[in-house]
């Protein structure tokens, strides 16, 4: 175990960290955004709209990461335009990362945002609009906090997909090392070049970092549960 510690290369932890961190701010920002403005449909553009947002979260992450190569991909319009006229590139990129993270975290937290927006108490809200506060202010200062158990496990778990992220990952920003390979693309790598005990390390970390994550959803979880008990 030492020697493989001597000689590991630390960057796809790195960049698994950071990629999962900014991918997890897109996501809670624009999945609670998204989770706000559903509610607010009817139920047939509800319906759909719903089903396009979660439709990342049941594809298998290779089909995300096609339909991610068809928009950015620089022999597309979108992707052309893109680098010519703000010099961003997406393909065989950390960005491209982001972008694929981003977009198979995003169900997790949106889904999360709207069933913990779902529970509040309405009367909560009707109470915050008869002290005269506005609807934005009944939002960020009713309505978030109440949900806050909710969103955390939301952002938590959108953390964990996009730092465990291999199959879009891999298909729009490639394999580069010190670049683009994340932990998971290094594990897959490892193994199709026969070190075994180097892809069983990054097994390793993962899980710990899973471990981890699940130990603090479920604190997460008992804590909500020991204030429910405190008001019955």
């Amino acid at each position: 175990m030492l020697s493989i510690l001597e000689t590991i290369d630390w960057s796809p932890l790195f960049i698994s960290l950071k990629t999962g961190a900014v991918a997890t701010i897109l996501a809670f920002f624009l999945g609670i955004g998204a989770a706000r403005g559903i509610m607010k449909l009817n139920n047939t553009a509800k319906a759909v709209l719903d089903g396009i947002l979660t439709l990342p979260l049941v594809l298998p992450p290779t089909v995300a990461g096609f339909f991610l190569l068809l928009i950015f991909s620089l022999r597309r319009p979108f992707g052309k335009f893109l680098l010519t006229e703000f010099d961003i590139k997406m393909v065989q990129t950390w960005p491209g990362c982001v972008i694929a993270a981003f977009v198979i975290a995003f169900p997790l937290m949106y889904r999360n945002a709207r069933a913990a927006f779902e529970q509040v108490d309405v009367n909560i809200i009707y109470a915050g609009r008869t002290l005269g506060m506005t609807e934005r202010r009944i939002f960020w200062k009713v309505v978030v906090p109440v949900a806050g158990p909710g969103l955390a496990s939301g952002t938590v778990l959108a953390f964990a997909r996009a730092i465990g992220e291999y199959g879009a990952t891999s298909m729009l920003a490639g394999n580069i090392l010190g670049k683009t390979r994340t932990v998971s693309v290094a594990i897959a790598s490892e193994v199709a070049s026969g070190n075994w005990d180097t892809a069983a390390f990054w097994v390793c970390v993962i899980v710990i970092i899973s471990f981890l994550i699940v130990a603090f959803i479920n604190g997460i979880s008992g804590k909500k549960i020991k204030n429910v008990n405190r008001w019955i």
